[in-house]
């Protein structure tokens, strides 16, 4: 049997807040600001994934339309994005995918009933401050409680070495991961307490 997405009827998380960092969903209204946080990070985030993305004459027009696709996407439910904010909400600092558990990884999550793969990124330039610590940090809380997931896969391109140890050092277990269009990595699987499922 496959393995269930975000439960139905129950609400999705809007928010997480922190001393340092605000989560809520994407928006399109956001592409200024998400385009400078991508483009600031072109170079480190096609290394750290394995791709091509985002190109150096990826246009603020296709930023637009990726982030009308994440907000059809999260306000169907098929998947949920998040912008990482500065407290202010002058700035974006980085971006959050929590999406289904693709096939394959299924067997990474054993008998759970509801799981998801989450990744994240933040802008090069605040992992000197360990901003990325601090939003792990964040996520495994707010996944812990505020969501229905009982597995939680971090996933970890295998180009992002700075990110694997963040997760390795957390103390999650890191089996080998394929994606769907066969880039390799990590997950890091993360059990959690579950909600009573619909």
């Amino acid at each position: 049997m496959a393995i269930g997405f975000h439960s139905a009827g129950l609400p999705v998380p809007q928010e997480k807040r922190t001393e340092r960092l605000i989560l809520r969903p994407l928006r399109a209204s956001d592409a200024e600001r998400d385009y400078d946080a991508v483009m600031s990070s072109a170079a480190e985030l096609r290394r750290c994934r394995g791709s091509e993305w985002p190109s150096d004459d990826f246009t603020l027009a296709e930023n637009l339309a990726d982030l009308e696709r994440h907000e059809r996407e999260h306000e169907s439910g098929m998947a949920f994005t998040y912008t990482v904010l500065a407290p202010d909400e002058a700035r974006c600092l980085g971006c959050v995918y929590i999406v289904p558990v693709w096939p394959e990884a299924e067997p990474l999550c054993g008998a759970a009933a509801c799981a998801a793969c989450v990744g994240f990124w933040v802008r090069a330039s605040e992992w000197a401050n360990d901003l990325d610590r601090h939003l792990l940090a964040a996520l495994r809380g707010w996944l812990k409680t505020e969501w229905s997931f009982d597995c939680v896969l971090f996933t970890n391109y295998a180009g992002d070495t700075r990110q694997a140890a963040l997760l390795a050092e957390a103390g999650l277990s890191r089996p080998p991961l394929v994606w769907p269009d066969g880039r390799t990595g990590w997950a890091f699987r993360q059990a959690s307490p579950s909600r009573t499922h619909a």
